[in-house]
């Protein structure tokens, strides 16, 4: 689906609305003020580490080119710059036919302070399932039956606690409100999804969501409540991911995480080819059900290819 078909949208998918309801979401989705000036107090701390100073020049450059510019045409991802990492240029407009043209060029928004920013690395983790390793400690846990995952069944409370507090960390989120809006938006239309880990006293204790085009799929953000349950549940993610018959899991930047479960990077030029051609494949669109339980999940053995 090009660009301006997002716009059927509106027309076959206004049935298509939030379990929660409206109300509820804005109530959930809502920062307060506290947490607001928490935000940008920890975002321009986080900005102005020695690690990405050097990098504000180039940013500074990017705002005033971005003042001058009429329109608001979507950058050019292969033009993005090296420092800061992957800055291709200011996301005006985050409405759904917008952010889905962006994922579509490479691009996805980020941002912990100020606009959101287009960003396109250098280089990008990607998942291809044949390589997925599995740790023997995550698929004893797995067959232990203390969990259960499924698919598109609390997106909003997934995003949510992606956005929120990580134990022992400063929270420093680039999840806004509004970013869980535009994103909620591409759930109502079938293209977010989310993941759910369920504990055995029905609490949501992990999760994740993420973005299908095509066979690609970009992961966005993922919690964990307790111990291992984002990897259950991004774990049985990869291996339906797989079944269906999608090309690859794109992880964006690459993290100890990721590295362990054996995504790995390429170059931004030959992410954008693999892009354009699972792009060529039909959108798997609609809400998406667990297939395979865990213990089928945890006896996966991917085929080195």
């Amino acid at each position: 689906m090009n660009t301006e078909a997002g716009l059927a949208y509106f027309a076959d998918q206004i049935r298509v609305t939030s379990a929660a309801g409206p109300d509820r979401r804005a109530a959930l989705f809502r920062e307060s003020a506290r947490d607001r000036l928490e935000r940008w107090a920890l975002g321009f701390a986080w900005a102005a580490s020695p690690k990405r100073l050097p990098g504000l020049p180039a940013l500074a450059r990017v705002f005033v080119a971005d003042l001058a510019r009429a329109g608001d045409t979507l950058p050019d991802p292969e033009a993005a710059l090296d420092r800061p990492y992957g800055l291709a240029g200011i996301a005006r407009d985050l409405s759904m036919p917008r952010l889905l043209a962006a994922h579509r060029r490479g691009l996805y928004p980020f941002a912990h302070v100020g606009p959101a920013k287009w960003w396109s690395p250098p280089k990008r983790s990607l998942l291809f399932f044949s390589q997925t390793h599995i740790a023997k400690r995550l698929r004893r846990q797995m067959r232990q039956g203390h969990y259960r995952v499924t698919f598109d069944t609390d997106f909003d409370g997934v995003i949510k606690a992606c956005a929120g507090q990580r134990a022992g960390r400063w929270h420093v989120t680039w999840i806004t409100p509004s970013i869980m809006r535009a994103y909620a938006a591409l759930f109502d239309a079938g293209y977010a999804h989310s993941f759910e880990v369920w504990n055995d006293k029905g609490e949501l204790a992990g999760g994740g969501y993420g973005v299908a085009l095509g066979n690609s799929f970009v992961t966005e953000s993922q919690f964990s409540r307790e111990d291992n349950t984002s990897k259950i549940g991004f774990t049985s993610l990869n291996y339906h991911l797989a079944h269906w018959g999608f090309a690859f899991n794109d992880g964006k930047i690459l993290t100890p995480t990721t590295r362990d479960m054996s995504f790995r990077e390429i170059a931004r030029a030959d992410y954008l080819t693999r892009l354009a051609s699972a792009l060529e494949q039909p959108d798997r669109r609609g809400r998406w059900q667990v297939e395979f339980d865990l213990a089928q999940v945890a006896d996966w053995q991917p085929q080195q290819g």
